[in-house]
């Protein structure tokens, strides 16, 4: 190399480690396709360990707060029902049918039986679990009758609620696993969604359990307590279509069934029993209109 070369190389030293630099991978992205690699039914739990997290922040609330708004709360529970809609029709019965396209069969077979069957296991739950619906007195209280306290009552109203949005998440990523009509980032598009409206909806819970009475340490425990139901029926979904591929479309749609059997069953009609209906009802536009946005922007 003669002397002007050798000159030049030190000059030309930044250049290099900066397309050097643009060309390594960042943080993010390692992170990214380092959990593209992991099994789904990990992928499920970490998911759904994020929705529980937002469960726990929103029951953190009843630290600092001594009650909620009811104009609130009508309005967290029509965002929630929203959510819950949108997902139900983008994130699960859309890729069921089209996997029963894929699989030739009739695509409307699955996703009908599946839907059907979601509906009525929620049904016999509803029917077998002892629960209470907040705002309500113990004397309403459905399911088994029971001796468990006005606090355990409200608790297990959410956590029935929580058990089909566990198990979405969870299908969704098995779905993926098996190329199963969605994409990594739709499923995780489907956790955030669920994780945004679960931050009121542990608000929701924690609150109203220290209005009861409840200390707020054990109000945020009860409250917290309601999420942990999803990371296990995430699993079981994951699960379920990572080791039976063929019942991925009627898994799918099961998920969904569930999920509309709560809102409509409970979810729209808390949302409406008040005086805030058109308040509930601009919340369930809204977030359906957020669940529509990141499942087709991100999936």
């Amino acid at each position: 190399m003669d002397t002007h070369d050798a000159t030049k190389a030190p000059e030309m030293l930044p250049f290099r480690r900066a397309a050097s630099e643009a060309a390594a991978p960042s943080t993010g992205e390692r992170m990214v396709s380092s959990f593209s690699e992991w099994s789904p039914i990990l992928q499920a739990f970490l998911a759904t360990v994020f929705t529980w997290l937002m469960t726990s922040a929103g029951a953190a609330f009843v630290f600092g707060m001594k009650s909620v708004n009811q104009r609130v709360v009508d309005l967290m529970l029509g965002f929630a029902a929203g959510v819950m809609i949108a997902a139900s029709v983008w994130s699960l019965l859309i890729p069921a049918m089209d996997l029963a396209e894929a699989d030739e069969l009739p695509k409307w077979i699955p996703a009908l039986v599946g839907f059907i069957c979601g509906g009525l296991f929620l049904f016999a739950v509803d029917k077998t679990l002892p629960h209470l619906h907040p705002g309500l007195s113990s004397d309403h209280a459905e399911g088994i009758k029971t001796s468990w306290s006005h606090s355990a009552l409200l608790v297990a109203a959410i956590t029935l609620h929580n058990i089909p949005e566990g198990l979405a998440v969870g299908v969704a990523f098995g779905a993926v696993a098996q190329e199963g009509g969605t994409t990594l980032a739709a499923a995780a598009a489907l956790a955030l969604g669920i994780g945004i409206q679960n931050l009121p909806e542990g608000t929701a819970v924690a609150v109203p359990l220290r209005g009861t009475g409840l200390s707020r340490p054990k109000s945020f425990f009860y409250g917290q307590l309601s999420g942990l139901v999803e990371p296990v029926a995430a699993v079981i979904g994951a699960a379920a279509v990572t080791l039976a591929r063929p019942i991925l479309p009627y898994v799918l749609a099961f998920a969904a069934g569930a999920m509309i059997y709560v809102v409509v069953e409970e979810v729209i009609p808390q949302s409406q029993s008040g005086k805030n209906t058109d308040l509930a009802t601009g919340g369930a536009m809204g977030g359906f209109a957020l669940m529509m946005l990141l499942d087709v922007a991100l999936g």
